[in-house]
């Protein structure tokens, strides 16, 4: 099952432009291969507002959304996770406003093994001055969200649900445009998989993801996130039953296709996958060569 992607999303940096009713954007100037366009910063209410994953702490940017929200009262500041494409401004905006931010936790551990860098890093200074757990309720004035914690790209990441349109925050969880980078030893492929069928039975009409346009209709769309990386696991056992047994190799022959810059990330991945059939009995190694198991 192919993912239905869609990279046609354009904007205007450093603007904000309402997309729904209660829904504003501001499109950072910060595009790269692991942020696309760059970092969505929403803004969600009238005249009391919520800002979700406030971006990069560049001095252009901050500017750019204390110019949005000037008018306005912020009294949510909420973090999907502690990269450094979505956290690090919570803390300028947090003193320009008085507002709180609220998150699941800090950052985790590590963020990029042996010098490799694969995404935007790891936000070690980020500490929400609340922290949320799966199902609880944060208000404010016109607006009601649900967390819902979904590890599995970072431990602590967590989307957050927008009640008054249906409309789920997904952060990296869930993009648009690209598939989602799982990064031992933070990120974990089985925590992943089963977030992503966390959100399956849930009722969101929409999903507003940190990077990109919006996915309408996202329940075909997670499921073909799920078929995807089934696959990607059925090729990494057809690697291993054909002898392609280190992940240098692997990548090379899966993502032959694939932009080589990207090539690190996938290493990563794949390793994310070989960790979690490892601990489920279907493969073995000893970290340098991995071997299919009579159960794999």
């Amino acid at each position: 099952m192919a993912i239905p992607f869609d990279r046609s999303f354009d904007a205007p940096y450093e603007v904000i432009q309402q997309v729904s009713p209660l829904i504003g954007r501001l499109l950072t100037d910060n595009p790269g291969p692991f942020t696309f366009r760059g970092t969505g910063v929403y803004i969600v209410g009238r005249d009391d507002v919520a800002v979700i994953d406030p971006g990069p702490d560049l001095p252009a940017h901050v500017e750019a959304l204390k110019h949005a929200l000037a008018g306005r009262r912020v009294s949510h500041i909420l973090v999907t996770h502690t990269h450094s494409d979505h956290s690090p401004a919570a803390q300028p905006l947090k003193a320009w406003s008085g507002a709180r931010t609220y998150a699941f936790g800090p950052h985790g551990s590590g963020w990029a093994e042996d010098g490799v860098r694969v995404e935007e890093g790891g936000d070690m200074a980020f500490v929400p001055d609340v922290r949320l757990r799966d199902g609880e309720i944060v208000a404010g004035n016109g607006f009601t969200f649900e967390a819902v914690h979904t590890p599995g790209h970072t431990s602590n990441h967590m989307c957050f649900a927008l009640k008054e349109e249906k409309a789920l925050f997904s952060g990296d969880h869930v993009m648009g445009w690209s598939t989602t980078v799982v990064t031992p030893p933070d990120g974990d492929m089985a925590a992943y998989m089963a977030s992503l069928r966390k959100l399956l039975p849930r009722d969101d009409a929409i999903l507003y993801p940190t990077h990109g346009g919006p996915i309408r209709g996202p329940r075909p769309f997670i499921q073909a996130y799920i078929a995807h990386r089934l696959e990607r696991e059925a090729q990494i056992l057809a690697c291993l039953r054909d002898g392609v047994s280190t992940i240098p190799e692997m990548v090379a022959r899966i993502y032959a296709a694939v932009d080589k810059r990207l090539h690190p990330a996938a290493a990563r991945s794949v390793l994310a996958h070989l960790i979690q059939l490892e601990a489920e009995g279907r493969v073995g190694g000893d970290g340098a060569r991995y071997r299919r198991t009579a159960s794999g």
